[in-house]
């Protein structure tokens, strides 16, 4: 681990007083790293320049705003996503409020985020909570694109995973290949699934939706003790609210 407070001020104060100098400095470094929360160059960089560190929770809303204009447009599925994940996370006004701002600035893509991400190597489970919701962005809009899958694959690099564990994540978000229409289903049938009618007002549709994902989140049931055969249902149910909601955005033009 990099930490760039130490090694400036053991260099700083090994120019002033030698050896005893350079101890000193990489003290006081090392306690400047540790308030400032600075991991790489980067990081110092950031706040040299006014940036405020990342807490873990803005750091997956980074991750999400810059998946969800990597393409160069966000579109309501995104934003609809970002919103689940802030239900599924139970989080607070404040917490609210902070993931927004996260997911605004993540947008521009000016954050480094190695350092951050480096930091979840040694925590498994956090580390894999972010690609999974990574994952669900990308998939947000029915569609990966390549420049989506390189961020992804590059973060889980960062994060310590191999490519092809990064890419087995993927499959339990991705879509059916088949719309529902071609399953068996119908636009009455889509209705049914998220509890409205063919005279609900697309707002209502909205909420109902988004009340439905929060509610089926495979995370959220995973959190809650759920077997894994539960995790899966949830899991499908997912990827059939997704089905539903796109068929009827499709059939009555929302955006």
């Amino acid at each position: 681990m990099l930490w760039p407070g130490t090694l400036i001020g053991a260099g700083a104060g090994f120019a002033i007083a030698s050896i005893p100098g350079a101890m000193l400095g990489a003290l006081l470094g090392q306690a400047l790293d540790r308030r400032l929360q600075l991991h790489s160059w980067a990081q110092l960089r950031e706040r040299l320049g006014g940036r405020p560190a990342l807490r873990n929770d803005e750091l997956l809303f980074v991750l999400l705003g810059r998946l969800a204009k990597s393409n160069g447009r966000i579109v309501d599925g995104h934003i609809q996503q970002a919103r689940v994940e802030m239900s599924a996370l139970e989080m607070s006004e404040a917490a609210r409020r902070r993931a927004i701002a996260a997911f605004n600035r993540g947008k521009t893509g000016s954050d480094q985020v190695r350092g951050y991400l480096r930091l979840l190597k040694v925590q498994p489970y956090a580390a894999e909570g972010v690609l999974r919701a990574c994952w669900r962005m990308v998939w947000a809009d029915g569609k990966a694109s390549s420049a989506e899958r390189e961020l992804i694959l590059l973060w889980g690099k960062w994060l310590g995973w191999t490519p092809q564990q990064v890419q087995a994540l993927a499959h339990d978000y991705q879509p059916e290949r088949k719309p529902l229409a071609n399953r068996g289903g119908s636009y009455q049938e889509a209705l049914r699934i998220l509890g409205v009618t063919a005279t609900t007002e697309s707002a209502v549709i909205k909420r109902a939706y988004r009340r439905l994902l929060s509610r089926h989140h495979p995370d959220k049931i995973a959190g809650s003790g759920a077997t894994p055969a539960q995790v899966r249902e949830a899991t499908e149910r997912t990827r059939e609210l997704h089905s539903a909601y796109a068929l009827i955005r499709q059939q009555r033009d929302l955006r």
